[in-house]
Formats: structure tokens, C-alpha cells, sequence
């Protein structure tokens, strides 16, 4: 049985016909026990009902002694539930007469209380249609388990919360106390600015200064910015055919179209890009844009040959293709000093270079950067200015003040030492505990192994069994080229202690034997 007689009829037939009866003492359920006031409680659900058609415009309530009477609650809660309702404009007060639903209020079709609504709530689909992207469905992993071999991420235990600490706190005794709190430099903090491109200057061999320098939160925003500033529908792009899942994600939300290059053990092959260059040329297609990670190659952790580094600049000059270099973990190289990045040998701009210092010091320091020449930082910073109107200040005075006083160097240093012993006890272990079934090489830097493990073993039910022995290891599926089956994944060891890693590959092993 329907609460409304004539359910069926326009709006208009209950303005001008006849009262709809309400029972409020069913429709208004009150909790004392909430945090949310009772007056506020009545006057969201009378807004509700009246969203929902049950309530009309210019229909009666009852007086405020009523319907405190009804709900067994003080007259003084409903008198300011309707004084909600009245400054809130679709409640209105009719001297001598009482209190209305406002006039103005648009007719809404009423719904039959009994009657449960079809499909999902409305917290679970919206009303609305909207088009899922397949280029973001990609499954969100989460680690619940007590041992990690993730995907090469920082022990946050060694992260330096200390002297984090003190650097806040000097913020506040800094400069102006009314510029702390607003809208600061969409470019980021000009003294991280000038702090980063001191140290990437000094230890990357780069040629910057602040003016080249966007702050970012996270080296994936700065890839999304870059891919939206530079590609357009149709655009190619070359990767090598194992690469970083967020970084092609990124590049096909652009509307481009991704081409691959094989990757060895000294990384990129340039020679057949040099070849698909020429292809593309020849049809009026050519490429774009050349993502690449050369000091530690994701996944497979290679480092680019410097011949092969010279050949790709030579590449990028002659037919015009941008060069996006991340360079995400190039403070832990463990032999010698590092090859220099491609844009450190980069005279004619055509290399944007992406870092972070999420692998270096923390997941929950959101701060990446971006090396560019200035026209194209400007540009970036006007299209984040729309999505994300500046970083954390905050934060990012805090990461220049360890900069600037060598904390962060000392932090980089010492952690250097730290996986570098993690790495070769890893390696160790790995060759002792489980030499027939994996295959891998020892990395020259980095914070993750890339194994390849033995076809017969299922990767996917691999990483299940582990996972319900406590250990964390991903399934290494999206590493995988197309119509290709590696059989290999990332198996971290800078997060964890070198008796963590024991106990890991000692799981590990359990599991691979089941």
C-alpha cells in the first residue's frame, strides 16, 4: 500500500487538489546517540523527502509542537530544524498560517515508499552514464602481508623522520608567517627549486637552474603532464617492449599509440629504433616520443650502454622525438660511479627528465620533480595549475632544508651502504635457497632483482601461496609483453632487514615447492 494517494499524478494535482498525508513518525528516524545533531538529523531528512518527491511545494508542516510531540524530542530541536530549512531557502514562514515547503521548490515525480529501488544503491552506481576507460583498468595491488619482496621500494624505517622533523619546524620561523598558509608557487617551492637543481647539477652533471625545474608529486604525475603537454591523439611512442605499466597507462591516456623496441642485457635496443625510425619517416608517421629508463631499465634492471646512450640523443636530433628519461632510483648504484643521465649530454633540449624522491627516501614523500628547459615547465605548470593548484609547501621546505644542510645527502649515503649489504646477502640466498628454479643477475644498482622464474610454475598462484604464508611478492603479469610470457617479476630487498629477507626467501621457497 502506497503512503500517497494518487501516486500517479502530475505535481500539480496535489498543489491544487488535495493535502498529501505524511506520516513523519515513520519517514523522520532520529538516533540520539549520533554524533550529528537532532536538529540537523530532522531538518537533512526533511530535505531529503522532499528531494525524493514525498514532500511538495507549498505543502504544510506541522507545527513545531506536533511534531516534537511525534518524534518525542523538544519543541526547541524542531523549531531549529525549520530555522535550517528557512535559511536555507526551500522552507518558508507564512505569518498566522505556519510553515511550508517554499513555493519556488520544482515539482518532483513522488516515489512509492514500499517499494525498494532497483539496481545498485546510489553510494555504488550513479544515476548517470559514464564511459570506463580501459586504459586505467589495471588492478590496484595491496599488501597485506607481513614480509615484502615488493617492487624495489625504500626501508622507510631508515627514512630521516628527525631531522624531517626539525625542518618543519623551522618552517614556521621562516620568512613571512602569512605566506605559509597561501597559495604558494604552482612550480613548487623556489627553494627546493634551487636546492635540486644545485644537487642534480652536482651529481647528475646536469646544466639546470630553478627556472628548469617543476615540482611534482611523484614521478607519475610528471609523466601525466608531460604526456598530456606533449602527445596528441595518434601520436607514436616508443618503449621498450618491457616497461613500466604506469608510464604506457599514461601515454595511451594521451590518445597516442605505443610502438616497441626489444630490450637486452645493455638495455634499449637502439639499433631498431634507429630502424623504426626510419619506417616512420618513410610513411609520414614519425615518432613522437622515447620513454626510457637507462640507468636501471624497468623491470629487467639493466643499465644502458654509454655507446648506445650517444647513438639515442643522435637519434632524438635528427628526427625531432622528445626523450622522457625517468631516472627513478639513480642515487643506489652499488660499483661505481653511475653513468650520467641522457640529459646530462643533452645540448639541443630534447630530453625531459623525470625523478622522485619516493624511491629514494619514502612512499609517502609525494615529491618528484621535472628537468625540462623553461618553456615547456611553464607549460606543464599551467596545465597542473587545473588539476592540482600546487604541492605542499610544507614538505617541500622540509626537503629543501635537508638538502641545504646535507641531511638528505648523509640520509642517501647511508642507505647506499645499507642495500648494497641487503642486495648481496638477497643474491646470496637466492643462489643457495632456490638455484633451480629462478634465474637472475645480480644487479649493478637499485632496490630490486628481476627473476625469471622456471615455465612450469604458475606465476599467479605462485604469489597467492605466498601471500597466504605472509609474504608479498607480485605475480610479475604486467611485465609481460604482449602475447609474450616472461615469467619473471620484481623481488625487492631494500625494504626489508637482512633477517627479513631470510624468512622471505625461505617462504618463497615453501611456496614454489607446493
Amino acid at each position: 500500500m502506497s503512503y500517497f494517494t494518487g501516486l500517479h499524478k502530475p505535481a500539480s494535482f496535489y498543489k491544487a487538489n488535495r493535502p498529501v498525508v505524511i506520516p513523519y513518525k515513520t519517514l523522520l528516524q532520529l538516533d540520539p546517540s549520533s554524533s550529528v545533531p537532532l536538529y540537523v538529523q530532522v531538518s537533512e531528512q526533511l530535505r531529503r523527502l522532499l528531494q525524493t518527491g514525498s514532500l511538495l511545494a507549498g505543502h504544510k508542516l506541522p507545527g513545531t509542537r506536533q511534531l516534537a510531540d511525534l518524534l518525542g524530542v523538544h519543541r526547541q530541536t524542531i523549531v531549529s530544524a525549520y530555522d535550517e530549512g528557512l535559511a536555507q531557502g526551500w522552507l518558508e514562514s507564512r505569518p498566522g498560517s505556519g510553515t511550508y515547503v517554499a513555493a519556488h521548490i520544482p515539482a518532483v515525480q513522488p516515489q512509492v515508499l514500499e517499494t525498494p529501488a532497483l539496481g545498485n544503491p546510489p553510494n555504488e552506481t550513479p544515476g548517470y552514464s559514464f564511459a570506463a576507460n580501459p586504459v586505467l583498468a589495471r588492478p590496484l595491488l595491496t599488501n597485506q602481508a607481513g614480509l615484502r619482496l615488493d617492487d624495489g621500494f625504500p626501508d622507510i624505517r631508515l627514512a630521516p623522520i628527525a631531522d624531517l622533523s626539525r625542518a618543519y619546524r623551522s618552517y614556521f620561523r621562516w620568512g613571512n608567517p602569512q605566506q605559509h598558509f597561501g597559495y604558494g608557487d604552482t612550480k613548487g617551492h623556489l627553494l627546493l627549486r634551487e636546492q635540486l637543481s644545485l644537487y642534480l647539477n652536482e651529481t647528475r652533471g646536469l646544466h639546470t637552474t630553478p627556472e628548469n625545474v617543476l615540482i611534482t608529486r611523484g614521478s607519475i604525475m610528471g609523466l601525466y603532464l608531460t604526456s598530456q603537454v606533449l602527445l596528441r591523439p595518434g601520436d607514436v611512442v616508443v618503449t621498450g617492449e618491457t616497461t613500466w605499466a604506469g608510464a604506457v597507462m599514461n601515454v595511451q591516456k594521451a590518445g597516442a599509440t605505443i610502438r616497441t623496441v626489444p630490450v637486452d642485457q645493455h638495455g634499449l635496443d637502439v639499433a631498431a629504433l634507429a630502424n623504426l625510425c626510419d619506417r616512420q619517416w618513410s610513411i609520414g608517421h614519425p615518432i613522437r616520443l622515447v620513454f626510457v629508463t637507462p640507468h636501471h631499465h624497468y623491470p629487467t634492471t639493466v643499465t644502458l650502454k654509454a655507446d648506445r646512450r650517444v647513438w639515442l640523443l643522435q637519434l632524438a636530433n635528427e628526427y625531432g622525438f622528445a626523450i622522457l628519461e625517468d631516472d627513478y632510483d639513480y642515487d643506489f648504484h652499488y660499483l661505481s660511479r653511475p653513468i650520467l643521465p641522457l640529459a646530462s649530454a643533452d645540448q639541443r633540449g630534447m630530453v625531459v627528465y623525470v625523478g622522485s624522491l619516493t624511491k629514494s627516501v619514502a612512499p609517502a614523500f609525494r615529491i618528484g620533480y621535472v628537468v625540462a628547459p623553461s618553456a615547456l615547465i611553464d607549460e606543464l605548470a599551467r596545465l597542473r595549475r587545473i588539476i592540482d593548484r600546487q604541492g605542499d609547501p610544507m614538505l617541500e621546505f622540509a626537503v629543501a632544508q635537508l638538502f641545504k644542510t646535507g641531511e638528505m645527502q648523509r640520509h642517501f649515503r647511508k642507505a647506499l651502504r645499507t642495500y648494497q649489504a641487503r642486495r648481496d646477502r638477497f643474491c646470496e640466498l637466492l643462489t643457495d635457497e632456490l638455484p633451480e628454479v629462478l634465474q637472475f643477475t645480480k644487479p649493478d644498482g637499485g632496490m630490486a632483482v628481476w627473476a625469471t622464474f622456471d615455465p612450469a610454475i604458475d606465476m599467479e598462484a605462485l604469489a597467492q601461496r605466498a601471500g597466504q604464508q605472509g609474504l608479498f611478492i607480485a605475480s610479475g603479469l604486467t611485465h609481460n609483453p604482449p602475447d609474450q610470457l616472461l615469467n619473471g617479476t620484481r623481488l625487492g630487498f631494500a625494504s626489508s632487514t637482512e633477517e627479513e629477507l631470510e624468512r622471505s626467501v625461505l617462504i618463497l621457497k615453501k611456496a614454489v615447492s607446493e
